[in-house]
């Protein structure tokens, strides 16, 4: 006969899940039994863990564009959205699909043999346009407003979608879905794979990096690193974003950037990154890497640019060295031949530093 529930070494070892994410109508389902079950096992003395998670993250749901029609009460007359409040109306979620383009036109003809209540069906058009309803709602199969992934994948590339739907807002959201935003990302993929080409051809240096090069590549390694792991998964999309635009400014393809690089954006977008991972010349797969380790000493400034202010306005800017005082900053301002064109042989009343940030003077 079993005397013990399960190995108590085990059980101590193993202790709760790290983390659990589900959506909040998982709270009357599986949640609310785990909790259940977990309380009655450390009640009989059989674990030790008060909750069987020690995080907890309820994500938001993808929202969808459900489009409506509108049918006359008691008839099978089915009238435009901008003439159906002339009439006492049953609103119908009608397949998205069935939209003319990214308008919300429908096409009648599709709708006649959607279903057969519509086949003999009056439409009651607006400017010779059947339009239809829109309305924000959960994205399901009862409401027609389904997204396929597999087009999207077909057009913009399964990590199109991906990083899509993770730069769509903060993971607790519930964040509406709009095709047309897929393009932004796209464009962004474009831009990274460019990194690596010179037109078709595919060139990496192996020359040693700028400071600037490695400011940007170390910038990007602390900013995924803290949004990671406080599940900001959307604004790492948007770090990778001015990464990549301030590299292609700075004309880099240095492997010792485009490498860590690509493992940085792998976890996002995984197939391109596997793709330029091979083209670099890695056998072993770049989920087997490890993450880049960040230096803080890259992130340190030798340079401030000042812009500086005369009486509230911007009037130029001066770059300086970071490491002088405010009295330094200062006196090399008023040495500066632009600030003496506009003091004009006057005195300044006023003259205030902000250290690594402004300065403002008052004539």
């Amino acid at each position: 006969m079993v005397k013990f529930f399960a190995n108590k070494e085990l059980t101590d070892y193993w202790g709760q899940v790290d983390l659990y994410i589900g959506g909040s109508e998982h709270a009357t389902g599986h949640l609310l039994y785990s909790r259940f079950w977990n309380m009655f096992l450390k009640d009989r003395g059989c674990i030790n863990q008060d909750e069987p998670f020690q995080k907890l993250i309820n994500q938001g749901m993808i929202l969808g564009m459900s489009a409506l029609i509108h049918r006359i009460d008691g008839t099978n007359k089915i009238v435009s959205k901008n003439l159906a409040s002339e009439y006492q109306t049953q609103r119908i979620p009608v397949d998205i699909s069935m939209l003319i383009g990214t308008t919300d036109e429908i096409d009648v003809d599709k709708l006649r043999n959607w279903r057969p209540e519509f086949n003999n069906a009056e439409f009651i058009l607006e400017d010779g346009k059947f339009i239809t309803e829109r309305e924000v709602d959960k994205m399901s199969k009862r409401t027609y407003n389904v997204v396929n992934p597999d087009d999207i994948c077909n057009e913009y590339g399964a990590d199109g979608l991906r990083l899509y739907e993770m730069f769509l807002g903060p993971l607790e959201q519930s964040k509406p879905w709009n095709t047309q935003g897929l393009s932004g990302v796209y464009g962004f993929l474009k831009k990274f794979w460019n990194l690596y080409f010179n037109g078709e051809v595919f060139e990496v240096s192996d020359e040693e990096p700028t400071k600037a090069e490695y400011k940007v590549l170390h910038t990007l390694i602390k900013k995924v690193v803290y949004d990671i792991e406080n599940f900001s998964f959307n604004t790492s999309v948007s770090s990778f974003m001015i990464a990549v635009n301030e590299l292609q400014k700075l004309k880099c393809n240095k492997r010792n950037i485009l490498e860590p690089l690509a493992v940085i954006i792998s976890p996002y977008a995984p197939h391109i990154c596997e793709e330029l991972w091979s083209l670099l010349g890695n056998k072993e797969s770049i989920e087997f890497q490890k993450f880049p380790i960040l230096n803080e000493d890259y992130l340190v400034e030798d340079e401030i640019e000042y812009p500086v202010s005369v009486n509230g306005k911007m009037k130029f800017k001066i770059a300086l060295p970071a490491t002088l005082s405010a009295k330094e900053v200062e006196d090399l301002v008023l040495q500066n031949d632009k600030m003496g064109m506009l003091l004009e042989g006057k005195t300044p009343k006023k003259i205030i530093v902000v250290p690594k940030k402004i300065v403002n003077i008052v004539i």
